[in-house]
């Protein structure tokens, strides 16, 4: 009898992406519409490649479209755009669509939320933000007023029907993370949107391998238990995406060195294109 085999925990099945079909998850926009314009592209250059018998490649966008970034209209105009084209697309709630939601409801009790790059977001739509001090409560109603004028129907009704999460083979794909502790129908939206190092510290395995945006990093992260995507595009100039087929797990992204350091005069923004392979 081997009796290191009675000790020893059996190895846990690699995650499966939905049988038959390929993923993409896409990392935190925050409006950086140059980003996510090209990154579109490169899904799309894919798309007949990455076709199966049991249907198109799924595109699952991680949240946080808006903020932070210069053009947040921009980013839900790509995003209602009905790209990328030849795709299943289902697009998720972050904690900056929930802020967003909130300063509109409640302005003088959110207005803090200009500090996190709702100020851009403000801009974005052509309002000018209020002064953090010395704004009355009138004044703020009506900056909230204003920019729910200036944001286009179809954009309010996009931000108000994102998901929470959804669910793909062995996969889950929210925002920011989960509670080990509760089954997924018992997420609450404080730990889907805003979870950060009670997650990333916990080492129990989920009910589901967990891909998710939120927390910054320099590369892709992944382990047996998660998959990181988000590369902080409005900072670093980098978009990513993770691909998934089967157990495989790939990494693409795209660049644009222009955004980390000032541009000479008449240079145009370039692009370039990244891939990792996840080991």
């Amino acid at each position: 009898m081997d009796f290191l085999k009675l000790f020893t925990r059996p190895s846990a099945r690699a995650a499966r992406f939905l049988e038959g079909r390929v993923g993409y998850a896409v990392g935190d926009v925050h409006g950086r519409a140059d980003l996510l314009g090209p990154l579109i592209e490169r899904i799309e250059a894919r798309a007949d490649w990455d076709l199966r018998e049991a249907g198109p490649p799924i595109v699952i966008f991680l949240g946080d479209y808006v903020d932070r970034g210069p053009d947040s209209a921009g980013v839900i105009d790509l995003l209602l755009s009905g790209r990328p084209a030849y795709c299943e697309r289902r697009y998720l709630r972050g904690n900056h669509e929930q802020a967003l939601a909130a300063f509109m409801s409640n302005p003088v009790a959110n207005r803090r939320w200009l500090l996190h790059g709702g100020a851009e977001t403000m801009k974005s739509y052509g309002v000018r933000p209020p002064a953090l001090v010395g704004t009355s409560d009138e004044d703020w109603a009506a900056a909230a007023a204003g920019l729910k004028a200036r944001m286009p129907a179809a954009h309010l009704d996009f931000l108000d029907g994102l998901e929470r999460y959804v669910v793909f083979g062995d996969y889950v794909f929210v925002h920011a993370g989960v509670d080990v502790e509760r089954s997924l129908e018992q997420q609450t939206d404080e730990i889907l949107y805003w979870t950060r190092e009670r997650f990333i510290a916990n080492k129990r395995r989920f009910s589901h391998k967990v891909v998710h945006g939120h927390t910054p990093v320099e590369k892709p992260y992944i382990d047996e238990r998660r998959i990181g995507v988000d590369t902080g595009a409005y900072a670093s100039g980098i978009l990513t995406a993770a691909r998934l087929e089967g157990e495989g797990v790939a990494f693409i992204a795209v660049s644009s060195p222009s955004s980390r350091r000032p541009a000479s005069e008449g240079e145009a923004p370039t692009k370039s294109a990244i891939d990792w392979i996840a080991k």
